[in-house]
């Protein structure tokens, strides 16, 4: 079985509204370990810490940093991000093999000096620039929300040692390892399953990447704001996928980190069952 780190931060809205109660039977086993960030305590609670002004400052401007102070979440996005950074962490040092991050707010539209759609800033490229401190060079960032991750792309445009892969509206590629491909606005699962592998598990394979972060978002399922077609078991199939690639090629060094949707219901049918597949659980 994989070890298996959930990050949790607390927020306020419905679509996580039945977390971390929906984890039952799975913050139990012996291979999970919950990060929290709010209670401090080595008795099966690991402390989730908040992400350091002196990092931020290394991927997002000043003057962006500023406005995020203004709108009164700072703290939480500061944890948010975190989240992200310290499961990084963790799985260099080898106390995990591969992690869950809860967002209170989002990651993947905060690029250099701007965010919206509730995301302040950008998880994979903080955690990015401090594994590079470690002497980590290429990785992968995978991104299944049905909106474009523009704030990755503004990070990592012209940077050819991180592979960023995009599904979402437009096609497009460049010689610096960007990567777009067109979701079409009604779809089923396989063809949806079918256009990331095309995609992802080739590029991915040849790039050989030391980490992969998979931006998670459910919002093309069915009666969601993004409404693809897809069914909420499409998700979990996407987790098998890029652990198995991630198994394959960076000793299963893959961070999931939660993006869009609004559903409380899919949140509570998906999440269970990706993590369940991170850990490697059955039953």
């Amino acid at each position: 079985m994989k070890r298996t780190g959930i990050f949790f931060t607390y927020f306020q809205g419905e679509r996580l509204r039945d977390f971390p109660q929906a984890l039952s039977g799975i913050l139990e086993r012996e291979n999970v370990f919950y990060y929290d960030a709010v209670y401090d305590s080595r008795n099966g609670l690991y402390y989730l810490e908040p992400l350091s002004e002196e990092l931020l400052l290394e991927v997002h401007s000043e003057a962006m940093v500023r406005r995020v102070k203004m709108t009164g979440d700072y703290e939480s996005a500061l944890y948010s991000a975190g989240g992200t950074v310290q499961a990084a962490e963790e799985i260099r040092q080898g106390k995990i093999d591969n992690a869950f991050i809860f967002t209170s707010f989002g990651d993947h539209h905060a690029g250099r000096n701007f965010y919206g759609g509730m995301c302040y800033f950008n998880g994979a490229a903080l955690a990015i620039k401090a594994l590079r401190k470690e002497g980590v060079k290429r990785a992968v960032i995978v991104d299944t929300d049905c909106h474009h991750g523009d704030g990755t792309r503004d990070i990592f445009q012209d940077d050819k040692d991180v592979l960023h892969i995009c599904f979402c509206h437009q096609n497009y590629s460049d010689s610096n390892n960007n990567v777009d491909v067109r979701i079409p606005n009604r779809t089923s699962d396989e063809e949806y399953l079918n256009l990331v592998k095309e995609a992802f598990i080739s590029r991915t394979i040849a790039f050989a990447p030391e980490y992969i972060f998979w931006e998670f978002g459910y919002d093309a399922t069915r009666g969601e704001y993004g409404d693809k077609g897809l069914t909420p078991d499409c998700h979990p199939r996407l987790a098998f996928l890029f652990k198995e690639v991630a198994d394959k090629v960076c000793w299963g060094r893959l961070i999931t980190i939660l993006c869009g949707g609004s559903g409380r219901a899919v949140a509570r049918y998906t999440i269970p069952r990706i993590i369940a597949c991170l850990a490697e659980l059955s039953g």
